[in-house]
């Protein structure tokens, strides 16, 4: 069969051609140029689905999950701020993480060392209430991160009030024999530099009457702990203590 020559093609359809090649080599280049869109972090499975998933492992899924939230930040050409993250979600990511491997403190470090660190009060806040809400489910074990919590809320929120409360609610708590001394001691310290010194005193007079603290360095210190706090109260502006 004859091939007719490339010049009886119409003029029409070689037009057509360039077009759809201009098209294609365009939405190449567009594709190559255009900024790379960020995708949203979704919530996370059910604990129930995710035990399910897991397939008689549902340590290694704990740590599968953690595993996706660390790389979700490093998206294809993007790098995701913590902050343009959805807390709401990523505290849900954490909280089924940590209830099918309730030991493990991974989730409970990164909330209060890494995702509380971000520079946004109400995402931080998130996180601690994330804490405060763990750690009462197993106070013996999970002190560390809450005792993290309250010095975020202090020292980067500079909200003392809330480092108060997290304080305070150690203190309640965290009455194991492993617990640290300085750990119920905490609050005293926040209602010492709140110049609630009668506050302090009572704290700090009633862990001493309670005999949860046995180590005599640690009463000793508490004890001129307590002179201290006298000393600064003597010389307060009248009615600047208060009892909380």
């Amino acid at each position: 069969m004859q091939q007719k020559p490339l010049s009886s093609v119409p003029r029409s359809l070689w037009l057509a051609l360039v077009l759809a090649l201009l098209l294609q080599l365009g939405w190449q280049l567009a594709q190559r140029t255009a900024p790379p869109q960020a995708r949203p972090l979704p919530p996370p499975p059910s604990a129930a689905m995710a035990r399910l998933a897991s397939l008689g492992e549902p340590l290694a899924m704990s740590k599968a999950m953690l595993l996706y939230l660390q790389s979700f930040e490093d998206q294809d050409g993007v790098s995701l701020p913590w902050r343009a993250l959805d807390y709401d979600h990523l505290a849900l990511w954490l909280d089924t993480a940590q209830t099918l491997d309730p030991r493990s403190r991974y989730a409970l470090v990164a909330a209060s060392e890494i995702y509380a660190a971000v520079a946004d009060p109400v995402r931080a806040r998130r996180m601690l209430a994330f804490v405060s809400a763990s750690f009462a489910l197993d106070p013996a074990r999970r002190w560390p991160a809450m005792a993290q919590a309250a010095l975020v809320a202090k020292h980067q929120l500079h909200d003392m009030p809330l480092a108060l409360s997290l304080a305070r609610q150690l203190r309640r708590q965290a009455t194991g024999p492993d617990v640290p001394a300085w750990v119920r001691q905490m609050e005293a310290f926040i209602l010492e530099d709140m110049d609630q010194f009668d506050s302090a005193q009572i704290v700090l007079g009633g862990l001493i009457a309670s005999g949860q603290i046995t180590d005599p360095h640690e009463l000793a210190f508490m004890a001129r702990k307590l002179d201290e706090i006298a000393a600064k109260k003597k010389h307060a502006i009248p009615g600047n203590t208060h009892l909380q």
